[in-house]
Order: structure tokens, then sequence, then C-alpha cells
């Protein structure tokens, strides 16, 4: 099976698209070609897929010519923003959207009868999950994932001043919006946080591990829940996040849910580091929680063969093994 995987606003490295669903293609024995802003992001695409460069967020004529390239041959082809749906090609394959944000039903209801549509009931929201992480430290906070201001990164700045007194540093893992970097060099400059920019996920993953608490601060225009708490969870880490990642960390029994606010987040990163017992209870729960729902690996096999039936195209006998050593 040839598969075009596109996506004109997330990053090419982006976890639920590069790092689970091409792999798992890859992984199966089919092609991939990936139409994503490559030299926007400075990406070297993997030498395993056939990759075609898009402008970020392109408008609709240059998101469709690069469409066009890229499902020449292709059974199917998957598409992770709205947008794509309205720059398709006359000429392509059977399309599918995977939702990435929340859509009213409406909305779903029509686009499902125009192409294959991807929900979290579909396939779920997973991680990598690390078979055994070290238990949670006590002088260091981390968030992985884009930092911007609905992201909360003026409120991560904020709180990595007020937990420098009481011996916790920050470590911000992703890319940042135009307008965040100058407030993030300068937070790191006077020695406040430490950010990485963005890096690869296998790398971020282990650089979470043994923290005291994984960060989720997204505001109310960030729509659905962060898939960073999976990866806390998976790395067996305790989570403070406001009320976007409420349904998981609720779930789980993982963590606290906070207001947007600098003090609340305070308060609940210093109620972990007071108590050994509170942060690796919260922290195993965690764990076994997305070891028994989230592992990657337990869903691509499903993805897969859906991938197939919509596409048409003869199984063919997976094998996961390159995904499943990857985890730790």
């Amino acid at each position: 099976m040839r598969v075009c995987v596109a996506t004109v606003v997330h990053h090419p490295e982006d976890a639920r698209i590069m790092h689970r669903q091409i792999r798992a293609l890859l992984d199966a024995g089919h092609e991939v070609t990936y139409v994503a802003p490559f030299t926007y992001h400075n990406v070297t695409p993997t030498p395993r897929l056939t990759a075609v460069d898009v402008a970020r967020e392109a408008g609709p004529g240059r998101a469709r010519s690069a469409l066009r390239r890229g499902v020449r041959g292709a059974d199917l082809l998957l598409v992770h923003d709205a947008r794509l749906l309205r720059a398709l090609p006359y000429r392509r394959p059977p399309v599918v959207w995977d939702v990435r944000e929340d859509v009213s039903e409406a909305r779903l209801a029509r686009a499902a009868r125009r192409c294959h549509v991807i929900t979290p009931d579909v396939v779920p929201e997973a991680t990598l999950v690390a078979p055994d992480p070290p238990p949670p430290g006590e002088t260091r906070v981390v968030h992985i994932g884009r930092l911007s201001a609905a992201r909360g990164v003026n409120e991560l700045i904020g709180l990595a001043r007020r937990l420098a007194p009481h011996g916790i540093r920050m470590d911000l893992i992703g890319q940042a919006d135009p307008a965040a970097r100058p407030l993030l060099r300068d937070a790191q400059r006077v020695g406040l946080l430490d950010w990485f920019g963005h890096v690869p996920l296998r790398h971020a993953l282990r650089m979470a591990e043994g923290a005291l608490a994984g960060l989720s601060l997204a505001g109310p225009a960030v729509t659905g829940p962060p898939t960073k708490i999976l990866d806390y969870l998976g790395r067996g880490l305790p989570v403070v996040t406001t009320s976007q990642g409420a349904g998981v960390v609720e779930r789980a029994g993982c963590g606290f849910v906070v207001p947007l606010d600098v003090d609340a987040a305070l308060d609940a990163v210093l109620d972990l580091k007071e108590s050994p017992e509170l942060r690796r209870s919260l922290a195993a729960r965690g764990h076994a929680h997305a070891r028994a729902h989230h592992h990657w690996p337990d869903h691509a096999p499903a993805f897969v063969a859906r991938m197939e039936g919509w596409a048409g195209v003869p199984a063919r006998a997976p094998s996961f093994a390159v995904q499943s050593r990857s985890v730790g």
C-alpha cells in the first residue's frame, strides 16, 4: 500500500503523525509519501519515506499543488489539517481526515460524506510507555510540546521564577512561537529555566524522566486534551494541568488539575516536592493507566488494518519490532 500523509500546520516530527502513524505504516511494510513543512522547520526527512516539502500554513493553491505530487500512485491520502480538505486535488485516492481538534457533530457528519474520519474513538491518543521509568525526583519540572501564549508560556515563565527559591528548575522542551522566543531567551539568560527547543521525541521522553512533575498549562483557546499528558504518564511523572487535561488526569488519578494561575500551579508543585510518597503514588497510577490504555504498539496494528481497509488493498503481515524496541 502507498499512503500519502499530509500536514501544513504541524511540525514534521509531530509525535502522532511521524512517530506513531507513519512509523506504524512503514514497519508494516507500506510505502509513505509525507507532505510537510520540512524546510520551514529545518528538518531532514528520514530516508525511509518520500518527502514533499510545502510551506507552513500554505494557502489552498500551494497546498493543492503539493498534494498533487504527494498522491501520485497513492492508495490513500491521510490529512491532519482541516484546511487541507479545502485543497484536495481532483484526482485523488480515498481520503482520511485525522481530527486533532474539537469539532462539532454537524461538521464531522459533513466531512464523513466525502472522506473517512479518524477520531479518538477510532484511533486513541497514545504514547510509547517506558517499561520501568525512574521514580520522580524533586529538583526540576518539565514541559514537553509547543510553547505559545495559548499554551501557557507566560505562566510557565512566571512559575519558573517562583520555583527558583525552592531549588526547583524548569526544563522546557519544544518549539516556540515567534512571540514567545524572546521571553524564553530572556528567562534562560537570567537562569530561570532551560529551554531546549525542538528535540526528537525519543530524546525528549528520556529527558523528561525523573522530573518532579510534567506541566500542561494550556489556556481555553487550546481545544482537546494535550497529548503531552500521556507522554508524562508513560515516563512515570505526576501531572499538573489546567482543565484541558482534566479528563485524563482524573481517570488515571495521576496529578492535580489547577486554574491557569501561577499561584495554583506553584502550590501543586510544592505539594509534590514536600510529599515523596504522594508523587510516587501518583506516578505509579499514571504509568499503569498509560500502559493499560495508551501504549501505542498495542494500537498500531488496528490503525494499520483500518488504513488498509479504507484503501481497499490486501493486508500485509505487520512487524512492529522497531516501535517496541524504541520504548524506554
